[in-house]
């Protein structure tokens, strides 16, 4: 089984409600668990597009799936929930993104594993930070507690929501 950290995020049709389902169906992936789940965080939207505030989560998948074939089932369950790509950075039902996949340095048309965008995120770091520790290595040698302190917190405050483990 290969750990993947998988970020959740939401803004649209109930938020909490979508991260919910999200955590429920990912509970579900064939040869895989959900093994830790961070708090659900509330953060300003990102990019230029006026929008809700999300709903953020990031969680420890362990998988036997190949990394395709996991983001195949992570954009499968996206589109269950009502994704529809539109404007970048704007509004959505669901976001599940791949933040690392094992130690893996992957470059592919379809995925960039660690994502691309992940050191710039406090919505992803943080919760990130809280499932794994500060001692979390990425594949490059940068180590996850030096990306937090260089990402202020300062738009992102626990929601004081968790996932329904029923």
């Amino acid at each position: 089984m290969t750990a993947a950290y998988i970020a959740l995020g939401s803004n649209l049709q109930d938020p909490t409600a979508q991260l919910q389902c999200a955590f429920a169906a990912l509970n579900k992936l064939p040869d895989s668990r959900v093994e830790r789940t961070s708090s659900i965080y509330r953060s300003a939207p990102a990019g230029p597009v006026v929008q809700p505030d999300y709903l953020n989560a990031v969680l420890l998948l362990a998988t036997a799936l190949a990394p395709l074939r996991l983001l195949d089932a992570l954009q499968q369950i996206e589109q269950e929930q009502g994704r529809v790509h539109g404007v970048r950075w704007g509004p959505r039902t669901l976001d599940l993104d791949i933040l690392l996949y094992g130690d893996q340095n992957i470059d592919s048309p379809r995925l960039t594993v660690p994502h691309p965008e992940m050191q710039q995120r406090n919505f992803v770091l943080y919760p990130l930070l809280e499932i794994s520790g500060a001692n979390l290595v990425l594949p490059d040698g940068t180590d996850l507690d030096t990306l937090v302190a260089a990402c202020p917190g300062n738009t992102l405050e626990r929601a004081g929501l968790q996932f329904n483990n029923d």
